[in-house]
């Protein structure tokens, strides 16, 4: 039997403190006794971090007394922050649009590109409001964007995103992508929604010099991602690895996603994508790999002895009839596996937890129940997707990291007749947080995503004022 294991507080000034007490349930991680924070989690509103774990029947190391306010959390299972590795939260303006609903991956794209290519800083700022808000409700605490669409007009996309970051208050990785090969030279995105090398380089400066965060706690922070092998050229692959290192920041980009891929880049390179990210200097810890859905046994091999992380996107795998990427053995062959929704075009849905029960079950197909547990999946959104960001102070819940938490209730109708809490948050299939605290500050209260004025978010005039936005940019 396990012996639960106190763990010492850390001294918080008085006044800041507050215990989520007596949890339903907590996830810490699939090899980890939950027994050590069944009594509750103490966290320091002031500085925004975790500082005590209660065990079973525990209080707080200064009693009860010590903290400034207590949460009855009895009705709530406690989860680390979930973190979304992959996103297009500009495409929650083309969900569900029925000239692409049966399109596999290349046609959906160039189906979609002329759409996209209206995109307008109005219609990008309510995308994002409208993605975040959604990522909050369901769990989410961090979330990494890929944005690759610059078109006339659009030069503070990034900027924009920021801003509506700050707002919402949750965590973002926002990716300057870039595309630069076109239809012209042999690309497969249209001329008008591709930029020269040096502009997209220069912008990627600046964006890490106005607004990158470093060290425990970073809200905002930058990362290059040119977007696909058959939409960026060689060169600026190799540009953006190299300024990468100079400035110290991480690399994203699609790979290995569709076999229509695969094809392209031996037709255009000679080489598989492996060999194509070696060859341009991404093999390395630096990069977290959107979908990695076609890989063979001896790049899986080669992925993990780089220490490189993949963004598994169930839903939009699914949905576009992609392929299962082999998670567990890339997990097992030291490959970071983190989860994302991927855009809402791909997975019609901004939804964390979802996602969750998704890998769970095509991962189940793949390889078992035995060895795709649902302590495994969650570990996935959590630690795992933490680890492809590349950092170490959030996707636990432990003392000293960042308190960032998701707190789920199991009372509806769902969830009746379900005996243990940990498997029915994923098996019965929760939907919606109902309560996400981001640095020891409530970011979503009785479900619903906070604004910056501390009070509910206007959905009813967000959800208006994006479907005008959606209407026109696909109306032309």
């Amino acid at each position: 039997m396990t012996t639960a294991i106190s763990t010492p507080a850390i001294s918080t000034p008085a006044g800041t403190t507050m215990w989520l007490r007596n949890p339903m349930a907590v996830h810490l991680g699939r090899d980890i006794d939950p027994t050590r924070a069944a009594g509750g989690i103490v966290v320091d509103k002031q500085s925004g971090t975790i500082v005590e774990l209660v065990p079973t029947g525990g209080e707080p190391s200064g009693g009860a007394q010590s903290v400034a306010e207590v949460v009855d959390a009895s009705a709530h299972v406690i989860t680390p922050g979930l973190i979304n590795t992959h996103h297009h939260f500009y495409q929650t303006l083309t969900r569900a649009w029925a000239p692409v609903a049966d399109l596999p991956l290349f046609g959906w794209l160039t189906n979609l590109y002329p759409v996209w290519a209206r995109l307008t800083p109005k219609a990008l700022e309510l995308a994002t409001t409208v993605a975040m808000a959604e990522l909050l409700e369901s769990g989410c605490t961090t979330a990494a964007d890929h944005h690759y669409l610059f078109p006339t007009g659009m030069d503070d996309a990034i900027d924009i995103q920021v801003e509506v970051t700050r707002k919402l208050g949750l965590r973002a990785m926002l990716t300057r992508g870039s595309m630069s090969l076109g239809e012209r030279d042999g690309g497969l995105p249209p001329q008008q929604t591709v930029q020269d090398a040096d502009v997209i380089l220069a912008d990627s400066r600046r964006l890490v010099e106005a607004y990158h965060e470093r060290g425990a706690g970073a809200q905002v922070q930058i990362g290059f991602a040119p977007c696909s092998p058959f939409s960026v050229t060689t060169e600026l692959m190799r540009e953006s690895a190299i300024l990468a290192e100079e400035l110290d920041v991480r690399l994203h980009t699609h790979l290995a996603e569709t076999l229509d891929e695969e094809e392209f880049c031996r037709e255009r390179f000679g080489l598989r994508t492996v060999d194509y990210l070696e060859s341009v200097g991404w093999l390395t810890d630096r990069s977290w790999l959107a979908h990695g859905v076609h890989f063979d046994d001896e790049e899986i091999t080669r992925l993990g002895e780089a220490g490189a992380s993949v963004a598994h996107c169930p839903t939009s795998n699914m949905r576009l009839a992609s392929g299962i990427a082999r998670a567990v053995e890339l997990e097992d062959a030291g490959v970071n596996v983190g989860l994302g929704v991927d855009g809402s075009a791909s997975n019609d849905a901004s939804n964390l937890i979802r996602e969750v029960r998704q890998a769970l079950y095509i991962q189940r197909l793949r390889y078992g129940s035995e060895d795709v547990t649902c302590a495994r999946v969650l570990d996935w959104a959590t630690r795992g997707s933490a680890a492809a960001l590349g950092r170490d102070d959030i996707g636990g819940i432990e003392v000293g990291k960042q308190a960032d938490l998701a707190m789920f209730r199991l009372d509806g109708l769902a969830f009746s007749g379900s005996h243990d809490p940990i498997p029915a948050l994923v098996l019965c299939g929760a939907e919606k947080a109902d309560r996400v605290m981001v640095a020891g500050q409530w970011r979503v209260l009785d479900g619903n995503a906070i604004g910056s004025d501390n009070l509910p978010l206007d959905k009813e005039a967000l959800i208006a004022d994006h479907q005008e936005e959606a209407r026109k940019l696909v109306a032309g």
